[in-house]
């Protein structure tokens, strides 16, 4: 870094590092019980920028499904009700604590309450939802994109069933349980043993600290009511791009009465219908069939699934360099009418591997060899914990990863909301997915945990791969870290690999290996060539600063910092370096921080023809609570690197330095 770059930064810093005004937002609140306040707490812990858009009036408001968008809905978020009690509690409440703001967890400060949510708990929701006239001929659908962990839903004191699964959506028919012609009471109670027990949970602790933080408890994605036609609608689309035959291969599912329907699909580039496919949805009744299914039992309808094939000559290609999105849109239809229509897109792209001229095994993107330039994304907020205050907010972290000139995150042991991935599409960033971890297995051995264990953690890894597998950033699915439940090694791998052919499958990120998948993945260093997998350095780095009045209020740490006299790196560990005894950012420790991680970028390119190297990870893209060995600061205010200088290195335009300058 040049000296008048490094005054440049050093102005920067101290302009970002100004301290950070606490929130405090009352609102008068209507409809939900008026004069109720909601409010962030005084003593929240730290904000983000994007705190002071949160308003029971301004949650989340944008459709949270992009690839299967339906005209008629209507969000949830906001306020409701809520109480905790004993978790043997079964009746529902006739009183309840007070508000909390959808669908902030209960931990959080947006949720207004911020306080722990314990085992042995029962956490209670309430509103009162309008179904307006027009959606009275259709049936209406209750949606939550994710709710951590154990989820009863009750309408109009009736129990209509519960969910267990804290990261997959899941919906409930609410059509039969409507009262006509007036408000419906909704009600949900969710149960949470965070990493008390062995279901999936991530990160998430109920003691924070080292690598694992704040836990999340009760809804913490989009809850929204969606009005689809009764006997006639899509339920989903599976878009595989095929570039050699220069197609898109679209199976629809839905629900059909007891006649075909005309089934439709066009792509559009631009606003330009540029290709069409046209089939049935279900089938002709045989006799048989119509006298035994219609005319004895009186059923009305039917699933069905289809397959159509969108032809695209000369397909314009999705990469993270020019990240384009065809728009597609699939209609039902009898007799030229439309009975359903959804919306969605998708990216025409190919991934796999591949050997070099060299022997080495390389990934392929469209048929190309890719280095991932990649950074550690935990997902984590320390104002909404899982849940990112805005739909901007999650925008900004992807648009910080292309910053920093990085062309993949690896998302790690957290699914996103599928908006996440929706800007990772748009603006053109790679993911590396992992599953959420829990303690469903028993890595010395490679056996479950459970017979239980097993088959909860399996299933919710199947549905999670099932509802994002249409983004094309996704590139690759992960399913254990570390060793952490890890069971069954092989079996994940192949049968990953069957659900899901079109994309790569790392079978254990750092360890330990067993073999199964297409990548070796290791942490903190370069594991020798396989022969038959790519190899990569999922997590590397480990540097970090202190950025005070940026830092979550615990005792910070780091495994690298920045020594004053010798104007290189210490062993932070070693020295029990924590807290205010961490060192701080400034312009000289945020030059060596930008040496440090450009120069690990530089080596991911200096060293691909000589150890087969194909992707480097820095750990981390921003601080998370504890660790503040981000890229930025946890409250996303404050760059400790040189993001120009570092975006030359991932990008491999720096392979003639020595020291990442």
């Amino acid at each position: 870094m040049s000296p008048s770059n490094a005054t440049n930064f050093g102005k920067r810093i101290l302009w970002w590092l100004r301290p950070v005004a606490v929130l405090l937002v009352a609102v008068a609140t209507t409809g939900l019980g008026a004069g109720v306040e909601w409010a962030i707490p005084g003593n929240a812990p730290l904000l983000t920028r994007w705190a002071k858009d949160v308003s029971p009036t301004n949650v989340l408001p944008e459709y949270p499904r992009p690839q299967l968008v339906r005209e008629q809905w209507h969000n949830l978020n906001g306020l409701w009700s809520f109480t905790v009690t004993e978790e043997n509690r079964k009746d529902i409440p006739s009183a309840y604590d007070g508000k909390i703001l959808v669908p902030y967890p209960i931990e959080s400060a947006l949720s207004g309450v911020m306080r722990a949510f314990l085992p042995g708990q029962r956490l209670w929701y309430r509103r009162t939802i309008t179904i307006p006239a027009d959606w009275r001929n259709g049936r209406v659908l209750l949606h939550f994109g994710a709710v951590d962990w154990e989820t009863t839903v009750y309408l109009n004191g009736r129990d209509l069933g519960g969910h267990r699964g804290g990261y997959d959506g899941f919906t409930f028919d609410l059509t039969r349980h409507l009262k006509p012609g007036e408000p419906q009471e909704l009600v949900v109670s969710v149960v949470d043993p965070t990493d008390s027990s062995w279901q999936l949970h991530g990160k998430q602790t109920l003691h924070p600290g080292g690598c694992s933080y704040t836990a999340t408890s009760g809804i913490w994605q989009t809850v929204w009511l969606e009005s689809v036609p009764m006997t006639t609608s899509i339920e989903s689309l599976r878009a595989v791009p095929d570039l050699e035959a220069g197609v898109l291969r679209l199976t629809i599912t839905g629900r059909v009465g007891n006649e075909p329907l005309d089934l439709e699909a066009k792509a559009f580039e631009d606003g330009k219908a540029v290709s069409v496919a046209r089939g049935k949805a279900g089938f002709e009744l045989w006799p048989a069939l119509s006298e035994n299914k219609v005319k004895f039992y009186k059923n009305t309808g039917s699933w069905f699934t289809a397959n159509l094939i969108l032809p695209l000559k000369d397909a314009k290609l999705w990469s993270p360099d020019r990240p384009f999105l065809y728009d597609l849109v699939v209609t039902l239809k009898k007799d030229g009418a439309v009975l359903d229509t959804v919306k969605s897109y998708f990216g025409m792209r190919s991934v796999g591997k591949g050997t070099d001229p060299k022997g080495f095994t390389r990934f392929l993107l469209n048929g190309q060899s890719t280095l991932m330039a990649g950074a550690l994304d935990q997902g984590f907020w320390p104002d909404g914990i899982y849940t990112a205050p805005t739909d901007e907010a999650l925008k900004s972290d992807v648009q910080t990863a292309k910053t920093a000139g990085l062309n993949i995150i690896r998302k790690h042991v957290k699914i996103e909301p599928d908006r996440f991935y929706y800007w990772c599409d748009k603006l053109g960033l790679m993911v590396l997915q992992d599953m959420p971890t829990g303690e469903d297995g028993d890595a010395k051995t490679d056996l479950p945990n459970s017979p239980e264990a097993d088959a909860q953690g399996e299933l919710e890894k199947r549905r999670l791969i099932e509802q994002r597998w249409n983004h094309p950033a996704i590139i690759a699915w992960c399913p254990f870290n570390e060793g952490w439940g890890q069971h069954d090694t092989l079996r994940y791998a192949i049968w990953i690999k069957e659900l899901d052919p079109s994309r790569l499958v790392d079978e254990a990120s750092g360890f330990p290996w067993h073999g199964g998948g297409d990548i070796q993945d290791s942490h903190g260093g370069v594991s020798p060539p396989n022969p038959t997998q790519i190899g990569i350095v999922s997590e590397n780095g480990g540097f970090g600063l202190a950025t005070p009045g940026h830092d979550w209020p615990c005792e910070i740490w780091t495994y690298h910092s920045y020594d004053a006299k010798t104007d290189g790196d210490l062993d932070a560990m070693g020295l029990g370096l924590k807290g205010a005894k961490m060192p701080r950012l400034d312009a000289k420790s945020g030059a060596w921080f930008t040496r440090a991680v450009a120069a690990m970028y530089n080596d991911l390119w200096k060293q691909k023809d000589t150890g087969g190297m194909t992707g480097q990870f820095f750990c981390q893209l921003y601080d998370t609570e504890s660790e503040c060995d981000g890229l930025v600061s946890y409250d996303r205010a404050v760059w400790k690197v040189d993001a120009e200088v570092v975006s030359k290195a991932a990008r491999g335009e720096m392979t003639g330095t020595t020291d990442g300058q």
